[in-house]
């Protein structure tokens, strides 16, 4: 399976940026739907966006539509996630996701990274 690491994350006030990244490794990144979920403190992991192999389709959560963009470099066999105007709700543990669909079912992803922390201070 492909083996996925994340990075990026960090400290940001309210009104901020931040770009993840998540770097696929063992097979290649082009094979898979790429998918990013966070999860809070207490609550379950939810689907925030994902791409498809090619980079032409994506998809968000309504809760990060028009803020969040997901894009992919295949060549360096890289997810980024550019979060922008963020907000203390969106204070997760971000996760990277390969799966072989776009689909937003956390069950339908088979390979899955050990997660970045993003805090969004008011």
């Amino acid at each position: 399976q492909v083996h996925l690491v994340e990075s990026g994350g960090g400290l940001v006030q309210a009104g901020g940026s931040l770009r993840l990244s998540c770097v696929a490794s063992l097979r290649p990144a082009s094979r898979y739907v790429l998918g990013w979920f966070r999860q809070a403190p207490g609550k379950e992991r939810e689907f925030v966006g994902g791409i498809n192999r090619s980079g032409t389709t994506t998809e968000y959560a309504d809760s990060v539509l028009g803020r969040f963009t997901i894009s992919r470099d295949n060549a360096k066999d890289t997810v980024y996630l550019q979060m922008n105007s963020l907000k203390p709700d969106d204070t997760a543990r971000y996760y990277c996701a390969a799966g072989p669909a776009l689909v937003r079912t956390r069950s339908s992803y088979v390979s899955w990274g050990q997660g970045t922390q993003v805090t969004v201070s008011s």
